[in-house]
């Protein structure tokens, strides 16, 4: 024997379980197209009037390095590597650069075109533009519009509010200016305004134009607020400035303008030494070329006066010397002196060292003293320019202070001892000059007075040109100075980041479809009744043994007045399966039941004895529900005898059973309704009813009571052969099904079989028929086998679905018209 692999078997489950819950829920597919068309519109409404706004970003890399001095002085920093920019950051954040970089640019005053669906800024592409005296009291924030009457006239009036427009806390404008006639280029001058306007594109009359001024301090608030500042990589020192705007092009100005100004900030703090140097240096010149032209003016006078054209030769080469120890002496005097300015310094204590000139600037070749003025300038520069942005108790400024006092007092040391070797030197020269002054005695009286003058002429000749060379050569430093900082990406372009369109739309899809989808699980999960055969057969532990559609029918007698609807199909197969199940009973007796009132048990009494009739077999119905009787109103007849009539005695078995106008068919009433219908049900003429029914007829049907409710169907079930139980789509509750499936378990009652009454939709579908479960099916309307048998119903149907299709379009169609 092959064996039987449950593996296959639970993957076959499997997939049919999936197919079941999209058959489930896709055939509320209407309800998901209509909410996702209307979110879709929602979501294109919400684009068309709302301003889009761009991220505009560029780059710039920071010079991050610092001197070795420095590093050496402040043992926290030896070894050291991380990249710190926070002093950058803040720079490029303060109001200060950004007052800059708005120096740059017409930001003051906002171009808009005149639109009442949203406010759309024109930027550069401005007909016209506001030229505004800010020295001036001003209308700022009040939108003003204006209309181009000709090529050399323009009309200013009130902005009207447009239908979108709900921002009314608008200050009051300039009412002096409205509703007048301007030429372009004439000053407007009032006591609130004062601004003139000029046509940038004269070929652009009669269009209308809103602008807006905006104060150049609220616009470097703004602005400095708006720009965002980060490192572009956690190991580099490239920093990303990016802002949000609603004009590319606006923002893309602004991250650019700000990138030159930090360029240019960094180049004039760079600028101020050379500035410094040559100030230093223009002074020198000033003395030394009056002493020059004196010298030159009394050597020419002496020259002339003594007839004097060249001194002797023997004394050339001690002139020589004594010129050298002098210019030695001049030059000692000028380093001394630069020494002891930088002492001074030393002793104010100061923290701005701005105005210091490095010793290599003017000739003094001495390493380590340019080495500590070099950095205890570059400190002082990285102090001034943490101060733009946080006050002297940030940790950044008492950490560079610290540095500041290491590298003072260690070229306070270096400066004293500089000084004192310095006036050694000096002295020593003093003393060889005294010594070859003494050799110039002996010489005449008139070469030694020349020789005289003309070493002090060309001493101060000699330092004149090498002032000039340090002049020169300061003037080219500076000119070829450039910032250690540079742009390494422009800002050029911009990218969308609100709304998010695309993002936006696929929002609108999910949620076009979650919505509905969600309400139908949710009210599936809160819904108790019962919704198809699959929930049926988890909740339901009897045997299923008939499925019966939903009747559209104005009649109860379905199976009587159509014979050919698929209801009637449907008792028939019921009819069926009962045949089957009795086959050895010479009377089928059979009860019908349900849990509460309403499941349709009479229905399906009624139509089930309609369906044996039509076999050409004697059968009656009987209405056993003395509490709410039906039965007699379906066959158009009172309930003034029945059943209850004969249970208490009045009447014969003979007199209640009561012909219908079809073969084959007879029907019991239920009676007036008795005060103990219970108690009249359990008696012994009820068992002899029955006893009569058997024997004159080959069905009897008993409608009883709803067994949820009563107390005495359960002991009529054990009297029939037959005991159907009906089950009602979207009305029978689950827990209504506990009593019967515990007696069920239990044994209590036997011969029980389900039927499901009422089915809109039976379950999942297969290519033109529905599956149900146990060994019945339900053949739905859309087969081709039925469509010559029920061609009727068919057509019925087709009818209402395609009216039902032209109602939700004639709806849909009233929803989006637009007026």
């Amino acid at each position: 024997m092959e064996k039987l692999d449950l593996s296959q078997l639970d993957n076959e489950e499997k997939a049919l379980e999936i197919r079941y819950v999209i058959a489930k829920y896709i055939r509320y597919w209407p309800w998901y197209v209509l909410f996702i068309t209307l979110f879709l519109i929602l979501t294109f409404l919400f684009h068309r009037y709302t301003v889009d706004e761009y991220e505009v970003s560029g780059s710039m890399m920071i010079k991050t390095n610092t001197s070795p001095e420095a590093r050496i002085l402040d043992r926290s920093n030896i070894f050291s590597t991380g990249i710190n920019l926070e002093n950058d950051i803040l720079r490029l954040k303060s109001k200060g650069l950004a007052r800059e970089a708005l120096k740059k640019l017409h930001f003051d005053v906002e171009y808009y075109a005149k639109t009442n669906i949203k406010a759309i800024e024109l930027y550069d592409r401005s007909p016209i533009r506001v030229e505004v005296d800010w020295s001036h009291i001003q209308m700022e924030g009040v939108p003003v519009q204006l209309e181009i009457l000709s090529a050399n006239t323009f009309r200013l009036a009130k902005e009207e509010v447009g239908f979108m427009d709900f921002n009314s806390a608008v200050a009051a404008g300039d009412e002096s200016i409205y509703d007048k006639t301007y030429e372009f280029g004439e000053p407007i001058e009032t006591a609130r305004s004062k601004f003139t306007v000029h046509l940038v594109n004269p070929g652009r009359t009669n269009e209308q134009v809103v602008f807006r001024l905006r104060n150049p301090n609220a616009l470097e608030d703004s602005y400095a607020k708006s720009v965002q500042v980060n490192l572009q990589n956690e190991y580099s020192s490239v920093l990303r400035l990016s802002t949000t705007t609603t004009v590319v092009e606006k923002g893309r100005d602004y991250i650019n303008a700000l990138m030159e100004s930090y360029i240019g900030f960094d180049l004039n703090e760079k600028n101020k030494i050379q500035e410094n140097t040559l100030a230093f240096i223009e002074d020198q010149l000033g003395l030394l070329e009056d002493s020059l032209q004196q010298k030159e003016r009394e050597l020419q006078d002496f020259k002339v006066r003594n007839k004097l054209l060249d001194v002797s030769a023997e004394f050339s080469n001690i002139l020589g010397k004594m010129n050298t120890l002098d210019e030695m002496n001049a030059e000692i005097d000028y380093q001394l002196d630069y020494f002891e300015q930088i002492r001074a310094y030393m002793v104010q204590k100061s923290k701005d060292f701005s105005d210091v000139i490095a010793p290599s600037v003017i000739g003094i070749p001495d390493p380590l003293l340019n080495g500590l003025i070099q950095t205890l300038v570059t400190l002082s520069q990285d102090r001034r320019k943490l101060l733009a942005t946080v006050n002297e108790n940030h940790p950044e400024v008492i950490k560079i202070d610290v540095q500041m006092e290491k590298v003072q007092d260690a070229l306070f040391e270096n400066v004293v001892n500089l000084i004192e070797n310095t006036k050694q030197r000096k002295a020593s020269i003093q003393q060889d000059i005294r010594v070859y002054d003494a050799e110039f005695a002996t010489l005449p009286e008139s070469e030694s007075e020349y020789s005289g003058i003309f070493r002090e002429f060309k001493l101060r000749e000699s330092l004149y040109t090498y002032l000039l060379e340090k002049r020169a050569e300061a003037g080219i430093a500076m000119a070829s100075n450039v910032s250690d900082n540079a742009i390494l990406d422009a800002a050029r372009r911009g990218t969308l980041i609100f709304p998010k369109k695309q993002q936006n739309y696929g929002l609108a899809i999910v949620l076009g479809f979650l919505l509905p989808f969600g309400f139908v699980v949710v009210r599936d999960i809160f819904d108790e009744t019962i919704k198809d055969q699959r929930d049926l057969k988890k909740h339901f532990m009897i045997p299923q043994l008939g499925i019966v559609g939903y009747s559209l029918k104005e009649t109860n007698k379905v199976v009587l007045d159509f014979p050919k609807s698929a209801v009637a199909e449907s008792f028939r197969s019921l009819r069926s399966a009962i045949t089957y199940l009795a086959s050895g009973k010479q009377t089928k007796m059979i009860l019908v039941t349900s849990s509460v009132s309403g499941e349709g048990k009479t229905f399906t009494s009624l139509n089930l004895a309609s369906a044996m009739a039509l076999s050409s077999k004697k059968t009656v119905v009987v209405g056993g529900d003395l509490r709410r009787p039906k039965l007699a109103s379906y066959f158009g007849e009172t309930d003034r005898v029945g059943l209850s009539t004969y249970l208490i005695g009045k009447i014969e078995a003979e007199e209640i059973v009561m012909p219908s106008t079809h073969e084959n068919l007879w029907f019991v009433p239920s009676g007036v309704i008795p005060p103990n219908p219970a108690e009249l049900l359990q008696t012994p003429r009820l068992t002899e009813f029955l006893d009569y029914l058997q024997s004159r007829f080959d069905v009897v049907v008993f409608d009883t009571p709803p067994m949820g409710l009563v107390s005495e169907t359960i002991d009529l079930m054990r009297l029939f052969d037959i005991n159907l139980y009906v089950v009602r789509q979207n009305y029978t509750v689950k827990d209504h099904l506990v009593m019967i499936n515990d007696l069920f378990n239990n044994k209590q009652v036997k011969n029980v079989y389900g039927v499901f009454n009422g089915i809109v939709n039976s379950g999942y579908h297969y290519e033109g028929y529905n599956y149900g479960y146990g060994n019945t099916y339900l053949y739905s309307q859309n087969n081709k086998y039925m469509y010559n048998y029920y061609g009727d119903d068919l057509e019925n149907k087709k009818k209402k679905i395609k009216k039902s299709q032209r109602n939700i379009f004639e709806k849909l169609g009233k929803l989006f018209k637009v007026k």
